[in-house]
């Protein structure tokens, strides 16, 4: 197998405008897309990068940029998000569409265009590039605001829209019913596809996802997510509609299982990479020299992309009973054109209804409208939220979802986690788990326990946890590293949370200190607090210098208990006996009957006819006619009962 020293040639230079464009931004403070396509402008105009004919490969990597991006918008949104804006997406699209077409006619007899070019040039900026509007939200945090879920719905539908046009465009010069017959049967073909893929898509994605996932092998649960997502989407390709749809589909059928958080933590790195290739390839295609053959045809697009769109939306958008501040805040996110036009004013040249100059001129005006589009879209929020242009009325609806309570955040379940867990539970403390087991995590939920699933070394996944808001954090992990790491992540987003993690030595727990542990424990260190108390007390010495000799010994020795908490109405855990009936947990270890994450009760003791069994480890077997002595809360007892005992 041999290597092509032009493609890995092409590929640095690609790679070089990327960084190139992302430094720039950043020293501007400036959207990173922004970044990206000026990276690509400079690199492809300005040095011996890659030409234009040389862009086809990337443009394939641009396309997987496309899918990565819209599967991750489908898992972090849903159905219900969607069916919120359901009358404005599906009536106000076309609608959108309609008016733009006829501001194409009106400019067009303005300035003396054929009237099939300027219905051409209307058709052609009408639709809006999913992939920036969708990347610009993201990076401001938009995503699942009024605004953001209403221009989604809009662009979801125009992609849909795409497929017609490019079947009509073609014709017309003389539009005929034969044409009108081939939309109908290329839409009807590709719903026949659709609906019965993405029922069973729907149906067997979750339980795979489930499988998959309890083999805690992150590689090949990445694999198996990419493998949903590009294959749902190569269907829906096949099927007549757009690659973007279906990553959004297949994004949308991960997102309503229980792994989409952790999902979108494993995509989030590739997704980045092949984005930033998209816009760089923006960039590269476009020559900046070129603009000034015809500058009053592209004066007439930009004015109809961004003033002309932006009247258009907004007045749609606010006819279907939208909020004055969404309505505006739509109009100004549709203001640019991409991908979707390119394929249109192809088609259209192809087809001879426009020549090289409206090309030529469409490649430009997407440049000029996303690189716009960056600074609209970051700014004009600031601009109304000034000057209160329905602040009162819509602070609420746009702001995105966010959870009431603040809980504590316990990243762990094991054997010391599920113990702080009961603790917290005892004192109706509320809390959230981040758990790598999805069997854990399942009987989490089902007992009304908040729980993600992943790695808890992961900054979205605690953010998601909620430690942004958490008054306590605790790391409850048995391996260091993922421990250590885990700290790390959570001082990053929260460098003054109260924060306990455990360490089995000294060298463990220094590390998890210099990571930023408020309080480290060790279980060595309090076993020895422990005998050395129970020692010197058996022997008789004053309690006051045991306690002193022990805070010398340890700076967190526990404190003594007194009798303050007598005040306290709170109901306690208590320890009880039963009898193992036969089915219920029996013949099975106690690992495997996950006891305590099912019911919240602690099995201290097992008694049988040849002895007792004090602490039982996690192997030993339950039988029936067991008597086993749990400890927990009192309704937590009595479900475990009902569920096992006799």
């Amino acid at each position: 197998m041999t290597s092509d020293p032009q493609f890995f040639h092409d590929l640095a230079w690609v790679v070089v405008a990327a960084v190139l464009g992302g430094t720039l931004a950043w020293l501007a403070r400036q959207p990173l897309i922004l970044g990206y396509v000026v990276g690509g402008v400079l690199i492809g105009r300005f040095t011996p990068g890659p030409t234009v004919a040389d862009l086809h490969t990337f443009e394939l990597f641009a396309e997987i940029g496309v899918v990565l991006l819209m599967f991750s918008i489908g898992i972090e949104f849903s159905l219900r998000d969607l069916l919120r804006v359901k009358w404005v997406a599906l009536l106000g699209g076309p609608l959108g569409i309609a008016l733009s077409a006829a501001l194409g006619l009106g400019v067009g007899g303005v300035l003396s265009w054929p009237p099939v070019q300027g219905l051409v040039i209307g058709l052609v900026v009408s639709v809006a590039s999913t992939m920036v509007l969708a990347r610009l939200l993201m990076d401001r945090g938009e995503l699942h605001t009024r605004h953001g879920r209403v221009m989604i719905g809009i662009t979801l539908v125009e992609d849909i829209a795409v497929v017609a046009l490019t079947v009509l465009l073609p014709a017309l010069g003389a539009l005929a019913p034969e044409r009108l017959l081939a939309v109908g049967l290329a839409i009807g073909k590709a719903a026949l596809l659709l609906v019965p893929l993405l029922w069973l898509a729907a149906k067997g994605v979750p339980p795979l996802i489930r499988r998959v996932a309890r083999t805690q092998n992150d590689e090949l649960f990445l694999l198996v997510t990419l493998a949903i997502g590009i294959g749902i989407a190569a269907l829906t390709q096949a099927a007549g509609l757009s690659v973007a749809l279906g990553a959004f589909l297949a994004g949308l059928t991960i997102g309503a299982s229980d792994y989409a958080h952790e999902t979108l933590v494993r995509l989030l790195p590739l997704r980045d990479v092949f984005v930033a290739m998209f816009f760089v390839t923006v960039g590269m295609l476009v020559d900046p020299f070129s603009v000034a053959t015809n500058l009053p045809l592209l004066g007439a697009i930009l004015a109809m992309i961004v003033i002309g769109k932006a009247i258009i939306w907004t007045a749609v958008v606010r006819v279907f009973g939208q909020p004055f501040r969404t309505a505006l805040l739509v109009g100004t996110g549709l203001t640019q054109i991409g991908e979707f036009s390119f394929i249109l004013v192809q088609v259209a040249r192809g087809a001879g209804l426009v020549g090289d100059d409206v090309y030529n001129a469409t490649l430009a005006a997407s440049l000029l409208t996303i690189l716009m589009n960056a600074l609209l879209v970051r700014y004009v929020p600031d601009w109304l939220e000034a000057a209160r242009l329905g602040r009162a009325r819509d602070a609420a609806a746009d702001e995105p979802d966010r959870d009431g309570a603040h809980a504590v955040v316990l990243c762990g379940f094991g054997r010391v986690g599920s113990e702080i867990g009961e603790a917290l539970e005892t004192f109706e403390v509320p809390y959230t788990v981040i758990e790598r087991d999805p069997g854990i995590c399942a009987q989490l939920r089902a007992r009304g326990v908040p729980c993600v699933f992943g790695d808890a070394a992961h900054r979205e996944l605690l953010a998601r946890a909620g430690v942004t808001r958490a008054p306590l954090v605790i790391v409850a992990l048995p391996e260091i590293e993922r421990a250590r790491l885990a700290v790390a992540a959570v001082r990053a987003l929260r460098p003054d949370v109260p924060l306990l993690a455990r360490a089995h030595g000294r060298a463990e727990a220094e590390a998890l200190r210099a990571k930023g542990a408020t309080e480290i424990i060790q279980p060595e260190l309090e076993a020895s607090a422990t005998l050395i108390r129970h020692a010197l007390a058996a022997l008789g010495l004053p309690k006051d210098r045991t306690i002193a000799y022990l805070e010398r010994y340890r700076s967190a020795m526990e404190r003594a208990a007194t009798d303050a908490a007598a005040a306290v109405a709170v109901a306690l855990p208590e320890v009880h006996e039963l009898a193992l009936r036969p089915g219920g947990v029996t013949d099975r270890s106690l690992r495997n009957a996950r006891i305590r994450e099912r019911f919240g009760v602690t099995v201290v003791a097992i008694r049988r006819a040849d002895g007792l069994v004090l602490n039982p480890p996690p192997d030993t077997m339950l039988r029936a006619g067991d008597v086993v002595r749990v400890f927990g809360l009192t309704d937590q007892i009595e479900a475990f009962a009902a569920a096992a005992g006799r």
